[in-house]
């Protein structure tokens, strides 16, 4: 399976644990919901928004990594030339994500994800 799955996020600049979308939902939480009928790709099930400044607002980031067998996020990188303070905070945020990983024949794979992050004003 070569295929790199492409997983989109709006990253909420909050200092606050969450930010509430309505009522009970967060950004975090949405984001969860909208993978939960899609296959072939790993599944989010626990993600974490990166802490950052608000002068990062409406910046686009494309965080590459691999979901492993396990559903841990491995090899995380971000394109050079994106500021260090950032590049730390997406890379720190996505490490403490959680996946359902993808499969192949009934079983989970390692597959390479995109991962275009664009930090929103909340």
């Amino acid at each position: 399976m070569n295929k790199i799955a492409r997983l989109p996020i709006l990253a909420a600049t909050c200092l606050c644990a969450t930010v509430a979308l309505h009522a009970a939902t967060t950004y975090e939480q949405a984001y969860v919901d909208s993978y939960a009928a899609r296959t072939g790709l790993p599944k989010p099930i626990a993600v974490v928004s990166p802490d950052v400044r608000g002068d990062y607002s409406a910046t686009v980031v494309k965080v590459h990594f691999v979901v492993d067998a396990t559903g841990t996020p491995k090899n995380i990188s971000v394109p050079s030339g994106t500021s260090d303070d950032l590049a730390s905070a997406l890379r720190t945020a996505v490490s403490e994500w959680k996946f359902e990983p993808a499969s192949l024949n009934g079983k989970p794979v390692a597959t390479p994800v995109v991962l275009p992050v664009k930090i929103v004003s909340s």
